[in-house]
């Protein structure tokens, strides 16, 4: 009896793995956006992220979880036939949490829900005043992440109470990478950098 005790720990961490491992083709397709502007040398970008809270990362950051929005924004200078010139980058890092008040965003509440999330804004200063010929795009890339495998590790070893690893340590190592690859959302997007009049 003693044996068949111990084997069901492991299969609790399996159970608590699939339950959180539910299929997104159902929840809105994420996507990424911005808006950016030039003034003088100076571009401004305020990035966007829409609908990013599935109803998945809703739950769990409704249960106290915090979600980690990292964007990374690149700015580029067009060139006629030939590549893009990268001018500069940016990366910003932004927890999404669930209060009493409802949601926030580095401690800002989200009045308007999360379905939008209006992300850290952004400008650069360029070196020389553009002419008017140049044209510039930024690139936005969004991910959030509310649950990691390292997390998700530590569940299973409390379900586990702590038992030497076995055999099928390498299994669950990989499906709990996969779980938290599937509670991660990210998207990228473009926008073309439009002037000031």
């Amino acid at each position: 009896m003693g044996r068949n005790g111990t084997q069901g720990r492991p299969g609790a961490a399996f159970l608590v793995a699939a339950c959180l491992l539910t299929s997104g083709a159902h929840a809105e397709e994420a996507s990424a956006a911005c808006t950016a502007t030039l003034s003088g040398r100076r571009v401004m970008v305020r990035p966007e992220a829409r609908a990013f809270i599935s109803p998945e990362l809703d739950r769990l950051v409704r249960l106290g979880l915090a979600g980690k929005l990292e964007v990374e924004l690149t700015l580029w200078k067009r060139r006629a036939l030939w590549f893009d010139a990268h001018l500069d980058s940016a990366r910003v890092t932004q927890v999404l949490a669930f209060t009493q008040e409802g949601y926030v965003l580095d401690g800002r509440e989200l009045t308007g829900g999360v379905g939008t999330l209006e992300l850290e804004r952004v400008a650069w200063t360029l070196d020389a005043r553009p002419e008017s010929d140049e044209h510039f795009v930024v690139q936005v890339e969004v991910r959030l992440q509310v649950v990691t495998a390292t997390s998700l590790g530590r569940m299973a070893r409390w379900l586990t109470q702590g038992e030497p690893a076995s055999s099928g340590t390498p299994v669950l190592t990989s499906l709990l990478r996969s779980v938290a690859e599937d509670l991660a959302r990210q998207a990228s997007g473009r926008c073309d950098v439009s002037r000031q009049p």
